[in-house]
This record gives structure tokens, C-alpha cells and sequence, in this order.
């Protein structure tokens, strides 16, 4: 007997207000129910297989509320495997990870989520500032370095997406690729450049921008860019779309993108990633951050949780599957990436992502790159 999935749409929040403030596309969010069946003898299939590989425990009566902003693509196999190996039911909660944030603070302690997953420190940074989180214990935050955490131990960091700049191989010469992000205000980048200016990573790279560049420098960057025609496109993904087919030039995306586009595309998808010099902000690395909620009556199957996306198996998933950084269990990047460069991470304050989080959302819709 093989898990079931079930999704259903839910009736809309009363965040669309808010939603509606932030610039951000209202979504639909779903619900869907992981659970493991009766009889030992059930085992798992495809990516979740390779993960645990062993026979499923009976449901043991525990359950898990999960709000995710990771996309059921992404992380469905390791709740898969999650289930089947320790017997506890997982709700999962899908949308986008300001939104869901949005909502968590809503709710409040009347959540019944026990975990958050989040694709960037943003929204987490938020929820931190509300008092929304809970600590995470010390024998989970150990399975990572104090670099990839919360200094209060909110939320831990387990893979990394770097920022880089996708291009069409057909329409960019080598001697056009730039250095760094601040050379994409010139003249010869004019309407060639892509902006996935809505995106929760794209916000929170600006928001980095700003700490260590500061407000004004970043928010002159942008209204250069917008002055120099960039483009706005609502996510990485069609960036990298558009760029392979030769519909953009280049664009700012998470490396990852370009390795899955490709791979579903084949030889008729004609684009590269290209990594900026140096310590360059265009080249940084945002984590994916996972936190449990102050409001949870299970912390001990969410602490359980957390730790088995910081374990080996689910690690080298990551690495090898979704073609992400590995933060945690000595596992390896994928031959295919490329070694971090950029800046370092211990160099970024990431908790400083959800006090600022807001304001990069004004600066980014003040611009006027949405209108592009």
C-alpha cells in the first residue's frame, strides 16, 4: 500500500489585505494529510526510497502539523520518509513562505502548525519578532555550525540556494558576463536583465544588499536597473525559462534552477548559470530555515522532525536530488555545483532579514520594476 496524499483547497485568509499591501500574488493554499498505513510491510518508492529504504512503522498515534514554504516537489519525499520510518502523521499545510508567515502571525498561539518551514530567514526573522517561535533544543541546533542558526536558536538553516545570474549561452559572449551585480547598471545591459522582484529569496537577497551595502546604495542599484529597462518576472523559474529559450538575455536566480530546467528541457534549453567574482552580494548564499512554533503541543515529534532533515539520508537528498547546499551532517555538495564563493555566511546577519523584510518590500514596489 503505497502513501496517500490528499489535497483540498481552503477558503482564502484574511491576510489578502495585507498580502495585497506587500505586493504579493495571493495564492491557494492546501492542505494534505501524510500518513503511514497499517501493516509493517509497506516500503516506500522512488526519491523517498532513497531516503529510508526500510519498512514503514504502524501510525503510532503522534502527529505532526507542518506549514511549508518549500513546494511539495521539493520536500514531499523526505516527509514521505519522515512518516514512514517514525510512525507519526504529518499535515502539511502548502503556500508560499510569506504568506504563511502572514498567516502564522495571525493565528498566533491558536495555530495548530508545530513547524514552519520557510525558504529564506525572512519570514522566520518576522515570526522571531512577534515571539511566535519557540527554541530550538541544542542537540538539533548542534547538527549544524552557529553560522547557519539563529542567535536566539529559533530556527536552524538545513540547505543553501545560491544566488547567481542565469544567461543564454546563444545570446551572451563570455566577454559581456559581468563581474559583479553593480555592473548590470550599464548601458550595454540595457533591457536584458531579469528581476524576480516578488520572490521571497530575491527580497531577501535585497535585504542583504541593504545590511551590508546599506539602504541607499541598494535602493539606487535598483532604480538604476529599473532606469536601465530591466525586466520583472514573477519568479526564478521563469527566468531561467525565458532565458533558455531566448527570450531574456540574463537574469538574478538560485543556481538550482538552471540544473532542473535543463534536465526537463534537454538540448533545446540554450542557458548557464554564471557565478559573480569574489565576495560579490550577486554571488550570496540564502538558507532555508525550519523553526518550531511557540504555540506547539508537540515539540518533541517537531524537534525529531527537524533533526531528520538534518540527518545524512535527508541531506544527501537535498544535495543530490534538489541540487541544493547540504548545511548539516559532513555531506558534500553535488559534483555539479560549483564550491561556495561569494560572501561568507558567517560574515551575514540573517537574523537581521525580518526586521528588514518589510521595508525591502516598499523599496522593491516603490521602484517601479513590477510595472516593467
Amino acid at each position: 500500500m503505497s502513501t496517500t496524499s490528499r489535497s483540498v483547497s481552503l477558503p482564502s485568509s484574511p491576510c489578502r489585505s495585507a498580502r495585497r499591501h506587500l505586493g504579493w500574488a495571493a495564492i491557494a493554499i492546501a492542505v494534505a494529510t501524510i500518513a503511514t498505513a497499517c501493516g509493517s510491510a509497506r516500503t516506500l518508492e522512488g526519491p523517498a526510497a532513497a531516503i529510508y529504504d526500510g519498512d514503514c512503522q504502524d501510525t503510532n498515534g503522534r502527529k505532526l502539523t507542518l506549514y511549508s514554504g518549500r513546494t511539495e516537489n521539493l520536500i514531499g519525499p523526505v516527509l514521505d520518509a519522515f512518516a514512514c520510518e517514525s510512525g507519526i502523521e504529518v499535515a502539511v499545510r502548502w503556500g508560499a513562505s510569506t504568506d504563511l508567515a502572514l498567516l502564522l502571525a495571525e493565528e498566533g498561539d491558536r495555530t495548530p502548525a508545530d513547524v514552519f518551514l520557510s525558504r529564506s530567514p525572512g519570514p522566520v526573522g518576522f515570526l522571531e519578532g512577534k515571539g511566535l517561535l519557540s527554541s530550538i533544543d541544542r542537540d538539533v541546533l548542534s547538527l549544524v555550525s552557529e553560522d547557519n542558526s539563529s542567535d536566539e536558536g529559533t530556527w536552524v538553516g538545513f540547505t543553501g540556494r545560491k544566488r547567481v545570474l542565469v544567461y543564454n549561452v546563444d545570446e551572451v559572449p563570455d566577454d559581456e558576463l559581468p563581474d559583479s551585480v553593480f555592473d548590470l547598471t550599464d548601458e550595454r545591459y540595457r533591457g536584458r536583465v531579469a528581476i524576480p522582484a516578488t520572490n521571497g529569496s530575491f527580497v531577501d537577497w535585497f535585504t542583504v544588499f541593504r545590511n551590508q551595502h546599506g539602504t541607499e546604495v541598494a535602493t539606487q542599484w535598483l532604480d538604476d536597473m529599473v532606469a536601465n529597462d530591466a525586466r520583472y518576472y514573477p519568479n526564478n523559474r521563469s527566468i531561467v525559462e525565458a532565458a533558455g529559450r531566448g527570450e531574456i538575455d540574463m537574469g538574478l536566480v538560485n543556481h538550482y534552477y538552471q540544473y532542473q530546467v535543463a534536465e526537463a528541457s534537454g538540448e533545446d534549453h540554450r542557458a548557464a548559470n554564471w557565478d559573480f567574482t569574489g565576495d560579490d552580494i550577486g554571488s550570496l548564499l540564502i538558507i532555508t530555515a525550519a523553526t518550531v512554533t511557540a504555540a506547539s503541543d508537540n515539540a518533541e515529534a517537531a524537534h525529531e522532525f527537524i533533526a531528520y532533515l538534518l540527518s545524512g539520508p535527508s541531506q544527501r537528498y537535498f544535495s543530490s536530488e534538489t541540487l541544493e547546499y547540504p548545511l548539516a551532517a559532513g555531506v558534500a555538495p553535488a559534483e555539479v555545483l560549483p564550491p561556495l564563493g561569494g560572501p561568507e555566511i558567517g560574515s551575514i546577519n540573517f537574523d537581521s532579514l525580518g526586521e528588514g523584510f518589510a521595508r525591502s518590500t516598499e523599496i522593491i514596489e516603490a521602484s517601479g520594476i513590477l510595472n516593467e
